[in-house]
């Protein structure tokens, strides 16, 4: 096992060659392992939509999070498509988050607030950071299933 840490302080794309041999010296392979990546330095919160959708028994949140530190005070708000809050999600019940792209411990099960099943149908949800730092949002190939930082997701039974 290898553990590196770089620092990176600069935006950018990026390549991780790996090469290795045994204790003898003999090459692991003829091919080298190559994997390219993305760092972006920004404070940024993108690609926050939620997997499966649709769904019929629960559904959890996948984020994309950039910067040196997850923001600090959060929330999930799940509202009709007329824009009545359903469900608030408190930072304590979506878990910590995490700098790189992740799951929530959060799972939602299609209830409201006061526990009580909701019907069949579309369902908006929306991420707020309240922090005093700037947020920004990082533009992606998500960005197709949410509008204006409002996503939507669909509850069948």
């Amino acid at each position: 096992m290898v553990n590196y840490e770089p620092i990176f302080d600069r935006d950018g794309e990026y390549t991780l060659v790996v090469q290795a041999t045994d204790k003898s010296g003999n090459a692991a392979g003829g091919l080298d392992f190559r994997q390219r990546f993305r760092i972006v330095t920004k404070r940024a919160l993108s690609n926050f939509v939620n997997y499966p959708n649709p769904f019929s028994t629960s559904t959890r949140f996948v984020y994309t999070l950039t910067g040196d530190s997850p923001p600090t005070d959060y929330r999930l708000q799940i509202m009709t498509v007329s824009g009545r809050i359903v469900r608030e999600v408190s930072k304590e019940e979506l878990g910590p988050l995490y700098v790189g792209t992740h799951m929530t411990d959060f799972a939602w099960d299609g209830k409201d607030q006061f526990g009580d099943q909701l019907a069949t149908g579309v369902y908006l949800y929306r991420f707020l950071i309240s922090d005093d730092d700037e947020w920004e949002s990082l533009e992606t190939a998500a960005d197709k299933f949410t509008t204006g930082g409002v996503g939507k997701m669909v509850l069948i039974r």
